[in-house]
Parts: C-alpha cells; sequence; structure tokens
C-alpha cells in the first residue's frame, strides 16, 4: 500500500467535502436561519486542510493499487460520515455526537434512517445539506473524487472498482475519470429535469431540490415531516415513482439509451424482471388495500405503486403510513427491501441482478441433479457468467445474510422487541430507512440507545459499500506484502 497516496485521496475527498457544504451558506443567507457561521467555519477548515493534504502527500505519475482502493473507499465513507455530522452536532439540532454521526452517515450512504422528529423545524440550510448527502453518495462521492484525480497526475481506476462491486463494471468511456464524468453528467440531468417538472407540479424551488436530492440518490429524506405524503398531489406522486424506477435501474442503461439504443431497457434482463416485479406487487398490495386504506381504485393504485416503488429503489419515501395495512402487505415490503435495486444504480439491498444469478444457480443445481454429467452454463443476456463470479456472488448473499443475523441478534439482545429489530437491521442494511413497527412509516429512530445506532451505522456503511470493499480491510491476509 502507499500511505502517502492514501492521504492525498483522502484529502481531496475532505475538501470536496467542505466546498460542497459551502453551498449550504446562500440557502442560510436567503432564509435567515442563523447557521451560516457554523457552517462557513466548517466548510473552510475542511476544504483548507484537504486541499493542503492532498496536494502535500501528492506524488506524480503514480498509481493506486487495489488495495488502496478499498483502503480510500472506506476511509473516505468513514470520514464523510462523521465530518458531515458536525453542522448538525455544532448548531445543536443533534442531541448527541452519535445522532449527528446516524444522520450524517445515513445521508451519504442514502439510507434516509432519521433521528429528526420535527424536520421542518430544522435551518433550512441544514435541511439541504441533508438532502445534498444524499446527492453526494448516490453517485458516489468517491466517483467524484475519482474524476477530479487526474488533474492531481494519477489514477483511479482501483477505487471505482472497490466503490461499485457490483456483478459487472461496465466502463462506458476509455479511461475511469471519463467515465465518472460521463455518469455524472446523466445524473445532473435527471437532478434538472427531475427539479422542474415537481417545481410545475407545485412544489416551491427549494423543496423541488431536495426532493429531487432524495429521489436521485434513493435515499429518502425529506423537508417535511409527512414526508411526500404532505403534498397530497397524485402528480408529484407520479412524478417521483418515474424518478425513483429511473434512479433504480443501472445508468448505463440510461447512457445507452440516450445515446441511441432506447431497446436497451427491455433487452436487459434485470431490467425486464425490475419493472415486471414494481407491476405485479403493485397490483397485488392494490388489490389487498382497496377499499379498506383507499377508497377510490386510481388511489389505491398510485399509493401503492408509489410504495413499491420507494421500497424497490430503497429511497424510503412515505405517502401513506403501511403499518395500517394488513401484514402480507408489510411482509411483501420487507421481502422487497432485501432484493433493492438494480446494478450499477444508486439503491440499495442485494440488488436484482444477484437475486437473478441466484435463482439460476438454483435450476442449474436442480437440473444437474436430474443429469450428473451434463455441463450447463449459466447465462444471463446471453452471455455465460464465468464461475468465480457465481461463486462471489453467491459469496455476497451469504455474507449479507450474516451480517443481517448478526445485526438482528445484537439488536435483540439489546432489548429491541424482534419485529422491530428485523425491519431496522433490513431496513438500514439494504440502505431503505423506514422500516417496521417502532421504525416504520411514520417513526424514527431517535429512541434508540447509542449501542443500537452504531450498530445500525456500522449497517449503514457496510451495506452502501456492499459488504466486500468493508470486510476485506478486516481479514489479516489483507495488511500482508
Amino acid at each position: 500500500m502507499h500511505p502517502r497516496l492514501i492521504t492525498a485521496a483522502l484529502g481531496a475527498i475532505l475538501a470536496v467535502l467542505g466546498l460542497c457544504m459551502s453551498t449550504s451558506i446562500p440557502w442560510s443567507l436567503h432564509f435567515g436561519d442563523q447557521a451560516h457561521d457554523e457552517l462557513l467555519l466548517i466548510s473552510a477548515a475542511c476544504a483548507i486542510l484537504g486541499s493542503l493534504a492532498a496536494l502535500g502527500f501528492w506524488k506524480a505519475g503514480a498509481e493506486y493499487s487495489v488495495k488502496d482502493g478499498f483502503v480510500v473507499v472506506t476511509l473516505g465513507w468513514v470520514l464523510a460520515g462523521l465530518l458531515g455530522g458536525m453542522p448538525y452536532y455544532i448548531c445543536g439540532v443533534a442531541p448527541s455526537f452519535v445522532d449527528a454521526v446516524f444522520e450524517s452517515v445515513s445521508g451519504f450512504t442514502t439510507t434516509g434512517s432519521s433521528v429528526m422528529a420535527d424536520v421542518e423545524s430544522l435551518p433550512r440550510s441544514l435541511l439541504f445539506w441533508r438532502s445534498l448527502t444524499h446527492w453526494l453518495g448516490g453517485m458516489g462521492i468517491i466517483v467524484l473524487s475519482v474524476a477530479i484525480l487526474p488533474i492531481l497526475g494519477v489514477g483511479g481506476m482501483a477505487m471505482l472498482k472497490a466503490e461499485i462491486p457490483s456483478p459487472t463494471v461496465d466502463r462506458l468511456r476509455p479511461t475511469v475519470a471519463a467515465t465518472a464524468k460521463t455518469l455524472w453528467k446523466v445524473y445532473l440531468f435527471l437532478t434538472v429535469l427531475q427539479t422542474l417538472l415537481l417545481w410545475l407540479a407545485g412544489m416551491d424551488l427549494f423543496d423541488s431540490i431536495c426532493h429531487t436530492f432524495a429521489t436521485l440518490a434513493t435515499g429518502g429524506f425529506s423537508t417535511k415531516n409527512l414526508s411526500v405524503g404532505h403534498y397530497n398531489s397524485p402528480v408529484i406522486y407520479c412524478i417521483i415513482i418515474v424518478f425513483m424506477l429511473l434512479a433504480g435501474l443501472n445508468f448505463t442503461l440510461h447512457y445507452e439509451a440516450a445515446t441511441g439504443k432506447p431497446g436497451v431497457y427491455w433487452n436487459t434482463t434485470e431490467c425486464r424482471t425490475y419493472l415486471l416485479l414494481f407491476v405485479v406487487c403493485s397490483l397485488f398490495i392494490a388489490w389487498n388495500v382497496y377499499g379498506e386504506i383507499y377508497a377510490n381504485l386510481s388511489e389505491a393504485f398510485i399509493g401503492s405503486a408509489f410504495q413499491v416503488a420507494s421500497i424497490m429503489t430503497t429511497t424510503g419515501f412515505v405517502t401513506n403510513d403501511w403499518e395500517k395495512w394488513p401484514w402480507v402487505c408489510q411482509w411483501l415490503l420487507l421481502c422487497l427491501m432485501f432484493m433493492g435495486g438494480c446494478a450499477g444504480s444508486t439503491g440499495g439491498g442485494i440488488k436484482c441482478m444477484r437475486l437473478i444469478v441466484l435463482t439460476k444457480a438454483v435450476f442449474r443445481e436442480l437440473r444437474l441433479l436430474s443429469h450428473p454429467r451434463a455441463v450447463i452454463s449459466l447465462k444471463v443476456d446471453r452471455k455465460v457468467i464465468p464461475g468465480p463470479i457465481v461463486s462471489g456472488i453467491l459469496a455476497f448473499i451469504g455474507l449479507f445474510v450474516g451480517v443481517w443475523s448478526a445485526s438482528v441478534l445484537a439488536l435483540i439482545a439489546m432489548q429491541i422487541d424482534v419485529i422491530t429489530a428485523v425491519g431496522a437491521v433490513t431496513a438500514n442494511l439494504s440502505n431503505v430507512g423506514p422500516g417496521l413497527n417502532r421504525v416504520g412509516a411514520t417513526d424514527t429512530y431517535e429512541w434508540m440507545s447509542e449501542p443500537v445506532k452504531w450498530v445500525l451505522i456500522f449497517d449503514m456503511l457496510v451495506g452502501r459499500l456492499e459488504l466486500y470493499t468493508v470486510f476485506v480491510l478486516l481479514t489479516p491476509s489483507f495488511w500482508r506484502r
């Protein structure tokens, strides 16, 4: 490993974090919420110290190794989570340091779990920062840094691989910097488009920006206590449904569609499966809640479709308290939390592609029981999936279940009831936000003890970095030469 390069990269991330935080200051001045002095102090400190570290430890012509990439990604997210919580703590809106870190990590990991019971009472500048942490974390603050690292004369392919450990990493352009910039262009275009649509639909500009940040990052932080349900607008619901689904799909598909291949959506197995599940689950829940929760059929379908899209994409927005829905609907939503978004999306969870490969692997094993001498390849989209990738996917799912089980047991040992523990761990490990029972659609995590919050913070981080990136650092072999 190269400690100088790691320090330089972390410095660059810190500097970017400071510059991004400074964009909250104009909102503070505009709304007069008196948080601008604290924001200026924190953002300036991050920008200056980060720049000094980046320039002081920069080494021309150096290239990051894979190990460097894992260390930078993991420490970068931890650093962002710790320092991103300072505005909440110094401004006094978070009662304790762990609450400030919880809110910040939830933002950067696009989880959306919150300890803020009354978000409408928060300074508007902090609400903007809260949403901006979503937006930065959605595409990846590390990818943003990778896009600017060539300015320092260093490469970043190792960091991109560590940041996106999905079944395949599609490099859209010849260099990692060009790839990162291309993804950010798609991200920015969708951001501007949704903001304009929400503004035209009746949201004010500030709320339109904040809800767009949360939507495209599949985060879920809202500026309203009742989340999106505050607006009671079918038009707004439909706009957010569409963009949640777009954010939950592989972003390389959006790029290919924009470059003249719109049929790529239907030609991709993962995309077809994902959208089919959305339609089927929406219809199933609408059938169960029509008449009991919604008197109108169109309201039942829009309400069900919104909540299914919100949970499938791991966004976590709410329009209705699903704890009042039949239990079969609640447990279906819980299952969708495990699945999460598509590979290469801003969503969390196990990912739809991995579950497709798992399903195909199960059926292949069943066929081999009947025909033990047969040679059966595992294919997705007419492409053979190599054995090492299949093994890696199966191991990932096993690790996911292991972390989930250990976390649930830890919460139960700390006096959290079983349903709440299951809902909280699933929601945070899959980066969804709201769970079941005491952490349901209209509840917060404020009441939990500090040890429980630290467990969930860990779950949010390992879930966002897809487990391997963090756990590889815990293996002795990683630190051997």
